[in-house]
């Protein structure tokens, strides 16, 4: 029974796929709630504090976020039925794995102490979203010609190119 319970499980686990979180992202949690007769989706976006049983069958995180001056916590099971997506908004380097701290301190401090780190693919961003930035920055590598007069009234083309190419 013990083997059919932890193969059950795994079998949770494998069929969603949740982005790499860690502790000091901020996050936005889509949960589908059953209300009455209805089903409705509701989005809960905050900074992930604490995430527990990492290697577990049913790991659990934290998200915290601040609601007109009232701290705001949720406990989820990553792999519940009842979460429809996660997203990382913003990714931070935090060097504790548990940031209960941050109940007490403001904002303004925690901006300073956790340092953003840019989003990768593998890490929530979602790949046309990559593209987008890739082509962003392709367009502007690329040299345009750029008209400007001489002195006798003719037009002469200038090609602008990059330092250091």
């Amino acid at each position: 029974m013990h083997k059919d319970l932890i193969a059950f499980n795994m079998a949770q686990r494998a069929k969603k796929e949740v982005p790499n979180l860690h502790s000091g992202d901020v996050v936005k949690v889509y949960r589908r709630i059953i209300e009455g007769g209805k089903e409705r989706t509701q989005m809960f976006q905050g900074m992930v504090i604490a995430m527990r049983g990492g290697q577990s069958s049913s790991p659990t995180v934290t998200i915290r976020k601040i609601s007109f001056g009232i701290g705001v916590e949720l406990v989820l099971p990553l792999y519940s039925e009842n979460i429809e997506k996660i997203e990382v908004v913003k990714s931070t380097r935090s060097r504790r794995s548990k940031l209960y701290y941050v109940r007490d301190k403001s904002a303004k401090l925690l901006r300073r102490k956790l340092k953003e780190v840019g989003l990768k693919v593998g890490k929530g961003l979602k790949p046309e979203d990559a593209l987008i930035a890739e082509t962003i920055q392709t367009e502007s590598s690329e040299s345009e010609p750029v008209e400007s007069p001489s002195m006798d009234g003719e037009t002469v083309e200038e090609v602008s190119t990059e330092a250091g190419k």
